[in-house]
């Protein structure tokens, strides 16, 4: 069989740039002209159907926003900008599919950020003690909860929510803008689900006037849309269990850390042996060879998509007509599968 291996790639990449010796061209520097290849030029320049995967996630009760930045390395969404280059529907949520966009404005004009202003039934005395109070409209989504109160000269103090890392249901109070997920002073507490909450004010205000919160309240419930916007997924209805969350993704090829190891298809290791030898005539300025080897490397480039060409050939292009695109006739309605 033949050798498909890191180590073909380096031998081949060697003898493309000239370059037999360590002392020309270190196995380091070898290695990261690889992979620089493999992991960004590689995805960027073509999609290719091996590379098509389906990202696995699950929601938390009362939990409507899932970002993809997270530090939990057991989180299915760590590392999301690194692993995967795009996302696409179809979405399956709890094995039904659902809706899928990516526009702020079609999301939220069919589920409304409606918020909900009312007193708190608490008024300012002239001093920062702690008030205690259950705020009227709740359950409350989490990033959305300000409370205000006038001062003695007129001017608005506000607080908003801050969601305690861990918890599903409660947040502290802090003064707004804070970079941090824990805002540096704490000026009460929030339960997101029973609207309980307590409230004081930084020492050099005086409150005077009514207490004030805003909110935007939700009924839980089985979740049919999402949108994916700013790398966060936001799901509505918001969640009143645990749902399996399905969306097919681009993936990155995998990165060549072992002399034996071999790419995710055998077959790319010459398209990478000459995309990388491609990085490093770049770099020497030697744009003569650029063009040199710049016809093998569209041919080799050409092989690489074939397999996803030919795989795409057996089906035809989906249209609203496709059947079996949508349920019931193309239509979600009269209660099914729902």
């Amino acid at each position: 069989m033949a050798d498909s291996t890191l180590q073909a790639i380096q031998n081949k990449v060697r003898r493309l740039t000239r370059s037999p010796s360590t002392s020309q061209l270190s196995d380091a520097d070898l290695n990261q002209y690889i992979n620089t290849f493999v992991l960004y030029n590689f995805p960027s320049n073509i999609r290719l159907f091996n590379l098509r995967s389906t990202l696995t996630f699950y929601t938390q009760p009362n939990i409507d926003t899932y970002p993809t930045d997270t530090t939990n390395p057991m989180n299915p969404l760590f590392n999301f900008k690194n692993k995967y280059i795009a996302v696409h529907p179809p979405l399956f949520m709890a094995g039904i599919q659902s809706f899928y966009t990516q526009w702020r404005d079609v999301f939220y004009g069919y589920y409304p950020q409606t918020n909900t202003v009312a007193m708190t039934g608490l008024q300012g005395d002239g001093t920062p003690n702690l008030q205690s109070g259950v705020v009227t409209a709740h359950p409350m989504l989490q990033n959305n909860v300000i409370f205000t109160c006038l001062d003695t000269n007129g001017v608005a103090m506000i607080l908003i929510d801050y969601p305690i890392a861990g918890s599903t249901t409660s947040g502290y109070l802090g003064l707004p803008n804070q970079t941090t997920t824990v805002p540096s002073v704490i000026y009460g507490n929030i339960e997101y689900v029973t609207g309980q909450f307590s409230v004081s004010w930084p020492n050099n205000t005086q409150p005077a006037a009514p207490i004030f919160c805003e909110n935007i309240a939700y009924q839980p419930g089985k979740p049919l849309a999402m949108l994916y916007y700013d790398d966060v997924f936001t799901i509505r209805p918001v969640p009143d269990n645990v749902y399996s969350i399905q969306i097919e993704v681009d993936t990155r090829p995998t990165e060549l850390l072992s002399s034996s190891q071999s790419p995710d298809l055998e077959q790319w290791w010459q398209y990478i042996a000459y995309g990388a030898s491609l990085l490093i005539f770049q770099d020497r300025m030697d744009l003569e060879s650029v063009q040199q080897i710049m016809p093998e490397y569209n041919r080799q480039e050409r092989m690489v998509l074939r397999t996803t060409l030919t795989q795409q050939a057996n089906e035809r292009t989906v249209t609203i007509y496709t059947q079996g695109k949508n349920y019931n006739l193309g239509w979600f309605g009269n209660g099914w599968p729902y």
